[in-house]
């Protein structure tokens, strides 16, 4: 994990610009490099380093003598790197450098689908004059564009490092989201100033990867009998997290006691032990003392026999936090917002008090495995379906986005085994009957894959997901009554009345979308493009995201949901 920023055909003076690439300096605390680009004097790269792989030659922009014309500037790891199949002759031990050797012998299109891992690049070839851009296929590694019509072009992992960038237009420029699965190609010209030429889709969640191939797995079967499917589930699974443990820095794992961080965790646990890494992983949870995700998450701890570590939160502290955190976020969905506090308090306490660094977590399992609430309401397997590829392609703009920025904002790098390219397409690739809930649980085809094993307790494994945010705190009071509390008291009923006056774009329904929001437009005045929509549960009558909403919905003093930030 990263930050990455650079120009091409400044029109300000560079010393002048690269004050704004310090604003995304907490993705990178361990270094940090300004470079002009030769032959380019309006073109640099700015570059903030968490060094996880090859603490060496990590810095960036990467070059090497093979290629002296490439520059190479990118977030986020890339796990088949170490497969030689192509037998390149590497100069580093940086996982990225497969990139410049892909796309020397390939080209761009093929160099991003060979790519096995989570990413955000940009790639400058000054033999040819080309500038490409690049994000995996879930957007995990996070990237932001600016481009003027004079064909000055700004990028940046995170959109503040764009805010104050000087332009020569009369109106502020459009600042965009790179999309996801994506490539970009710029022609450079001799005055650094671009022009774009060609943007195509690379993958797709609903397609196997094209390095698929080049990683043989023992055990994977064909056909969709139940038996073969859940083995198929549970090897394809367990390579994802296999994979992700590529780190020269410790790693941890986030754990509320729901199913999916449960399921990483214990997973984790296993292949470290096999692995004989030099240390015990540590799990994390947080949530009031009388918490059921503290409960839940100490019981799993002790079953998979994880250093656990507990972080005690009052609804008074994520009161105090929502501002920086919504600066983090630069977002003002609801539930994005409510449900990154607990991960934000959590990833400063493991920045602060331990030496995890990197943290693997359960994100992604929801939209994949159809574990909304929401979901029993699907007219119809194929809509249930559908909608899953939705929140799939959508991820960068929620949950992908919580789970980046409020990790980020601590220096950690997070890893997502459910989003991993291989397992995800398998899954999607299932028939759509085989997905959908069933006997009134959700996500009960990746429960029954696991079934049996005693890799988590039975009782985690079937346990309900159920409201949003709940889970981690108090049985006496929720976070969500707490906070809804607080904004009755600073949001009164005619502000509410005149949303749609003050804020047309996406008018806030609400008094904490309203709250919000103005807390989102003191910081980022006149962006709010950034949240297009706000999440909402499919096919019922809803104001709030919560699973509240849902008729389904019948909270239990016993099983009160997980926090939707760590499942």
């Amino acid at each position: 994990m990263c930050g990455i920023w650079a120009l091409f055909g400044s029109d300000e003076c560079l010393s002048v610009q690269c004050t704004n690439a310090m604003k995304i300096a907490h993705r990178g605390p361990d270094a940090f490099r300004f470079e002009n680009v030769n032959g380019f004097t309006n073109c640099c790269f700015g570059f903030h380093r968490l060094a996880i792989v090859d603490q060496l030659y990590g810095m960036q922009p990467l070059r090497v003598k093979k290629f002296p014309y490439l520059w190479l500037c990118y977030n986020g790891e890339i796990y088949n790197h170490i497969r030689n199949q192509f037998e390149f002759e590497y100069q580093t031990k940086v996982d990225g450098e497969i990139l410049l050797h892909l796309y020397d012998r390939f080209g761009i299109e093929k160099m991003a689908s060979m790519l096995d891992g989570v990413f955000a690049f940009i790639l400058l070839d000054t033999a040819n004059r080309k500038v490409f851009l690049g994000r995996d296929t879930y957007g995990v590694r996070p990237l932001f564009r600016l481009l003027t019509d004079n064909g000055f072009l700004a990028v940046c992992s995170e959109a503040k490092g764009l805010l104050d960038v000087k332009t020569s237009m009369s109106t502020p420029a459009k600042i965009t989201p790179f999309l996801p699965g994506h490539f970009e190609v710029f022609d450079l010209k001799l005055n650094g100033k671009v022009q774009s030429v060609q943007m195509d889709r690379f993958h797709c969640c609903t397609e196997e990867p094209k390095h698929a191939p080049h990683n043989i797995l023992e055990g994977l079967g064909t056909g969709f009998e139940l038996e073969t499917v859940k083995s198929n589930i549970r090897i394809l699974f367990e390579d994802a997290v296999k994979k992700r443990l590529m780190a020269h820095r410790r790693i941890g794992c986030l754990l509320s006691g729901g199913l999916d961080s449960s399921l990483v965790a214990a997973t984790l646990v296993k292949l470290a032990k096999e692995e004989e890494l030099p240390y015990p992983i540590q799990t994390f949870s947080i949530g009031a003392e009388d918490s059921p995700d503290v409960a839940a998450a100490r019981k799993v701890a002790a079953h998979i026999g994880s250093e656990h570590h507990e972080v005690n939160f009052t609804p008074e502290e994520g009161i105090r936090a929502l501002e920086e955190v919504i600066v983090h976020l630069e977002s003002y969905d609801i539930t994005t917002v409510r449900a990154s506090v607990g991960m934000y308090l959590i990833s400063k306490h493991i920045r602060e008090k331990t030496d995890s660094v990197v943290i693997f977590s359960g994100e992604g399992s929801d939209e994949l495995t159809q574990g909304y609430i929401y979901f029993h309401k699907a007219p119809s397997p194929k809509a249930a379906a559908e909608d899953s590829v939705r929140l799939l392609e959508e991820l960068y703009l929620f949950d992908v986005l919580r789970a980046d920025r409020t990790t980020a904002a601590h220096g950690l790098e997070l890893r997502v085994p459910f989003l991993d390219h291989r397992f995800t397409a398998y899954f999607l690739s299932l028939p759509e009957e085989m997905r959908v809930p069933k006997d009134g649980v959700e996500k009960h085809l990746l429960r029954e894959a696991f079934k049996g094993l005693n890799l988590i307790p039975d009782e985690i494994l079937w346990r309900r997901k159920e409201a949003f945010s709940d889970g981690m705190t108090s049985m006496k009071k929720s976070w969500y009554a707490s906070l809804q509390e607080h904004i009755e008291s600073e949001v009164n009923d005619s502000q509410l009345e005149n949303a749609s006056d003050l804020f047309p774009f996406n008018p806030p329904k609400t008094k904490e979308g309203f709250f919000i929001r103005q807390i989102f437009e003191k910081h980022y005045p006149g962006r709010c493009e950034w949240t297009p929509h706000y999440w909402m549960p499919r096919w019922i009558k809803a104001t709030d995201p919560s699973a509240r909403t849902l008729s389904i919905y019948k909270p239990d003093k016993d099983q009160r949901s997980h926090q939707a930030a760590f499942v």
